[in-house]
């Protein structure tokens, strides 16, 4: 009996041993696991890890124990190995290397960059938000220019919304700023905090940047950080979010787009093949037509508008037969088998007619004034009668606003100078999308209707980049309508007015070209000029020959829009002086003057914007002054605030609104809901409509004001100035004084064409309650006050100077 005891004690102690043996090596295991995965390694050295967990296996086995203890300890080391390769798998931030510790040579590895090559990016591991590193855009001897860091995001994304953050230092940044940017493609979204970008030298601080998100469109996604101008900063601990979630939430969805056959066919992608040898009046017309048709079949042909056809190149494969007809017949015939290529329409029991009140009606006449068959015209009439319904791959509305959305259409951007088929392409794109979409076209100076015809061979013909730059920005002059330019590919022209410019900035005042400031006063003493002179030639031109010679290619809305845009670039060139008559004090001078690349220029656009100045001030005898060009909500409150006894309040809106005031501020003047506008919209499901809907309403705030309202405006104040000023002359004791403005309100709508150009249209009509027009007409001040050529002499600001003599009436 005490030999059996002795033996169970022995073995009791034996297992015991085991067991604690077994743990330690077993823990020894786990923590050599351990030690490589938090040194972020997953090579495993194998033999090592096999003899601790061999200990492990014999101790247990040598044991002789069926015990629960071996279960549980294989299920706990089971668990717990997974459980630290679950923690250790790499986040998007590792991946992206979003907080730069990921470095090859002192450059943050994945990490691309753009810009300026005379700026250097390296990584700092002395001054880092959190971890080791992070990453400098340093510019502290160079000119100022830009450079930035830049990376794609791996997905498109499901969302709302999407945010980028992160941490800036900077050190003496001046002439420019410092900040963060995202893009999203193909002209989707973009923010590079340039209206409130970091400057001087600051600490660790966190910024954002929130774009909205539209999957559906998305190619990619492009975020970094930026350094325009001089001196240095500091990017560290990157974060994305979409609606909240990192990129790391395992609830984060990821949006995958269907490849549609328009998008899979890529025949013409390099070239459309098309060669116009002999452009005969006959060709013309015929290529008018087709231009026509193919337009209306585009956005109203359901089989095209589902994406089973590249739009495109259908017209690159009927053009080459089209182009070979000898008569009415043949083209005929060619038309009718098109046509009928894309199949039977069904009976659309959805379409409705168009509105008797609709402001703009669909206008198919060209259809039956054409010369096409009988049937041929039955059958255009009854595609319309079946058109499309809902969802079209070639045109959308934007949410909530209704300015269309031109979608799927390729810039072609890798062609600088597309082929005659592209430029054909071009002119056909352009002139349905205002055909069908741009509320406005009835009020352009050229019925719209014949501007095909005449533009058809002025795109064919261009020799040259620069010549099919600038028939595009003529053609886009035709629609008078300030918002629209060529905004994108225009670098011939650029090319071409040069970037040396006077160091001076003058205006059309009195009819007259007028040195109005100096951008850089220490270049006033060799420039002579002085503020107030009236310069009446350039190298021996009249000021107005140059500019009736350059009117057709500066797009805008009115005479003073025009004015105001052709007026920066008559003092600019490629070459390093030019020679200027001018008048000073009642005598005529000539000057050569020496031109100055734009870096070495504090130049600004239409106006000054002092960023470090508050938005507002009380002038004396009590009087409120607010400027929108560098407003921001917070400063709303404290302006209801510390206005509320002041005389009255002057607004001035001779800039664009850096943040959008209407009913922030508006609420502050009215005693109950008031409206102020109202907009047209098209229609997708019938192009060519356009009908009223109405505007919001600016809501009464707690404590309304009470004393005069008096708003300043002029040429400068186009599109969400003169929508702010509509809002602020519904206030019943409001005065509007000044100028006209631009003529160019509404919601803008982007359109690309072939060669990488970018223009836009004003996407809605915007019009006063009781329906009358806006566009192109401009605000119309209760007073008139412009500037004269002796108060710009004296440094006054005779508008100004009105509005608090009305005040003070």
């Amino acid at each position: 009996m005490r030999t059996r005891t002795m033996m169970k004690n022995r073995r009791t102690a034996h297992n015991s041993t085991y067991k604690k043996l077994a743990v330690q090596w077993l823990i020894e295991a786990l923590c050599f696991v351990s030690s490589f995965v938090v040194a972020d390694s997953f090579r495993l050295r194998n033999r090592q890890l096999l003899v601790a967990a061999n200990r492990y296996r014999q101790a247990f086995f040598t044991s002789r124990q069926k015990s629960e203890i071996m279960k549980k300890l294989t299920l706990s080391l089971i668990t717990l190995l997974f459980s630290i390769l679950g923690f250790t798998q790499t986040s998007e931030i590792q991946k992206l290397n979003l907080d730069f510790e990921q470095n090859e040579n002192g450059y943050p590895e994945k990490w691309e960059n753009f810009g300026s090559n005379d700026y250097k990016i390296y990584i700092d591991s002395t001054n880092a938000k959190n971890g080791k590193f992070s990453a400098v855009i340093d510019n502290n001897n160079s000119k100022p220019d830009f450079k930035a860091l830049a990376i794609n995001l791996p997905n498109n994304y499901k969302g709302k919304f999407i945010r980028l953050s992160g941490f800036i230092k900077t050190e003496n940044v001046t002439d420019g700023y410092a900040g963060l940017w995202m893009r999203i493609d193909p002209q989707i979204g973009f923010d590079n905090m340039n209206d409130r970008g970091i400057t001087g030298t600051t600490d660790w601080k966190e910024y954002e940047v929130i774009l909205p998100l539209n999957p559906e469109k998305t190619d990619k996604i492009v975020i970094g950080g930026l350094l325009v101008g001089k001196g240095k900063m500091w990017l560290d601990n990157l974060q994305i979010s979409i609606d909240g979630k990192d990129l790391d939430n395992k609830n984060l969805e990821i949006y995958t787009r269907e490849i549609l056959p328009a998008e899979k066919d890529k025949e013409f992608d390099k070239s459309s093949n098309i060669t116009f040898l002999n452009l005969t009046d006959e060709t013309i017309n015929n290529l008018e037509l087709l231009g026509k048709i193919w337009g209306f079949l585009k956005y109203h042909h359901p089989e095209i508008a589902k994406g089973n056809y590249n739009w495109d190149y259908e017209l690159f494969r009927i053009l080459p037969d089209y182009l070979k007809v000898k008569n009415n017949q043949e083209r005929n015939k060619i038309l009718t088998n098109w046509i009928g290529k894309y199949g039977n329409l069904p009976i659309c029991k959805e379409c409705k007619q168009t509105p008797n009140d609709a402001v703009l009606k669909p206008d198919l006449s060209w259809i039956e004034n054409s010369n096409l068959s009988t049937p041929l015209k039955v059958s255009l009439q009854e595609i319309y009668k079946n058109r499309n319904q809902g969802e079209n791959y070639y045109i959308k509305l934007h949410p909530n606003v209704g300015n269309p959305d031109f979608t799927n259409e390729n810039p072609y951007s890798n062609m600088s100078f597309p082929d005659d088929g592209f430029r054909l392409l071009s002119v056909y794109k352009y002139w349905n999308m205002i055909e069908y979409f741009f509320p406005n076209k009835h009020l352009s100076d050229k019925k719209w209707n014949s501007v095909l015809k005449e533009y058809i061979p002025k795109f064919i013909n261009a020799k040259n980049e620069l010549e099919y730059e600038l028939v595009a920005v003529q053609i886009i002059g035709e629609i008078n309508d300030t918002h629209a330019n060529l905004w994108g590919g225009g670098d011939k022209i650029a090319e071409l007015r040069g970037n040396n410019f006077a160091p001076f900035k003058a205006e059309f005042v009195e009819n007259k070209y007028v040195v109005v400031d100096y951008y850089n006063l220490e270049f006033s003493e060799n420039a002579i000029l002085k503020v107030g002179d009236i310069i009446t030639h350039i190298d021996n031109k009249p000021i107005q020959t140059i500019v009736d010679s350059l009117k057709s290619y500066y797009p805008s809305s009115n005479e003073a829009s025009m004015l105001r845009d052709i007026s920066a670039d008559l003092l600019r060139s490629t070459k390093n002086t030019i020679s200027l008559n001018y008048i000073s004090e009642n005598k005529t001078k000539q000057q050569d003057v020496t031109l100055y690349d734009r870096k070495q220029l504090n130049m600004y656009h239409w106006y000054k914007v002092n960023k470090e100045e508050k938005c507002f001030k009380i002038l004396d005898g009590n009087i409120g002054y607010i400027t929108l060009a560098n407003i921001k909500e917070e400063d709303i409150p404290e302006i209801k605030k510390s206005f509320k006894n002041t005389k009255g309040i002057i607004i001035d809106i001779r800039n664009y609104p850096s943040t959008f005031v209407p009913f922030a501020l508006g609420s502050y003047f009215v005693s109950e809901p008031t409206e102020f506008v109202k907009f047209t919209q098209g229609n997708p499901d019938n192009p060519g409509e356009f009908t009223f809907r109405e505007g919001a309403k600016i809501k009464s705030g707690k404590n309304k004001y009470n004393g005069k309202l008096v708003v300043l405006i002029n040429e400068k104040s186009q599109s969400q100035a003169e929508y702010t000023a509509m809002a602020f002359r519904a206030v019943k004791n409001s005065i509007i004084i000044g100028s006209a403005t631009a003529g160019a309100d509404g919601n803008v709508s982007t359109i690309h064409l072939p060669g990488g150009l970018r223009t836009m249209i004003s996407g809605i009509g915007v019009y006063y309650p009781d329906g009358t027009e806006t566009q192109r007409i401009g605000i119309v001040p209760d007073v008139i006050v412009k500037p004269t050529i002796e108060g710009i002499k004296k440094g006054k600001d005779e508008v100004l100077e009105k509005a608090i003599e009305i005040i003070n009436r």
